[in-house]
C-alpha cells in the first residue's frame, strides 16, 4: 500500500510534510513516495503519469502547483490541498526569473529559471484540466483550502467541477503544517485507505 505526495511550487521530495507523512504511515506498513517533481510542467505530468502506472498509489495528497498536475491524475483518490489551478497566470504577474527551491533537491539543484517557455508549458497542461470529470471522480477528490491563504484562490474552480461535498475549508495558511496534516488532511487519507479495505 501506498500514498504519493506531491509537493508544490520550488519544492521538493524532501518537504516536512511528506516526512510526516512517512513518519506517521510507516508503523502501519504504508510507504510513501515523494519524489522531486521536475521543474518542467510537460516533463512533470510524463513523468506523475507513469509513476502513477508502476506505484499504484492508494491515494494522492497534492499542494498548490503539485495539485495542479494531481488533479489530472483520473481514477486515483486525491487530496488537493490550495490548488493553485492556474500556475500560467500567477507565474507570470510574479514568478519570473530566477526561483530557489525551498527544500534540498536530491540532483542538488539549488534554483531553477522561470521564463515565457515554462509559462507556455503551464498553459498547455492547464487546458486539460477538469475533463471527463464523472460522478466516480467527484467522489474521488476532496479540496481542502486554507482559510488565510493569500498565494491563491482557486476554491470557485473546484467547486465549478467538483461541487461541495468533498469541499473543505480549514484554519491555516496556503503552506502546509503538522497540525494541518494531523487534524485535516490525515483524517481523510484514513478514511480513504479503509474504504479501500
Amino acid at each position: 500500500m501506498a500514498i504519493l505526495y506531491i509537493h508544490g511550487f520550488a519544492s521538493a521530495g524532501s518537504t516536512g510534510s511528506a516526512t510526516q507523512l512517512r513518519n506517521h504511515y510507516y508503523p502501519q506498513g504504508i510507504q510513501v513516495i515523494s519524489p522531486d517533481i521536475p521543474v518542467s510542467p510537460t516533463e512533470a505530468m510524463t513523468y506523475l503519469r507513469q509513476l502513477v502506472d508502476e506505484v499504484k498509489p492508494q491515494v494522492i495528497v497534492a499542494t498548490s502547483m503539485g495539485a495542479l498536475y494531481a488533479e489530472q491524475l483520473r481514477g486515483v483518490p486525491r487530496i488537493l490541498v490550495n490548488p493553485s489551478f492556474d500556475m500560467a497566470r500567477l507565474l507570470t504577474f510574479r514568478g519570473l526569473g530566477r526561483q530557489e527551491f525551498r527544500n534540498k533537491r536530491q540532483d542538488g539543484a539549488k534554483d531553477f529559471k522561470v521564463d515565457k517557455d515554462m509559462i507556455a508549458e503551464y498553459r498547455e497542461v492547464q487546458r486539460h484540466s477538469f475533463q471527463g470529470i464523472t460522478p466516480e471522480e467527484q467522489e474521488n477528490v476532496y479540496g481542502l483550502f486554507g482559510k488565510h491563504d493569500t498565494n491563491v484562490n482557486c476554491q470557485p474552480q473546484f467547486k465549478k467541477h467538483y461541487g461541495t461535498r468533498h469541499f473543505h475549508i480549514f484554519d491555516g495558511e496556503h503552506y502546509l503544517n503538522g497540525k494541518i496534516l494531523d487534524h485535516e488532511v490525515i483524517p481523510i487519507i484514513n478514511q480513504i485507505i479503509t474504504q479501500a479495505k
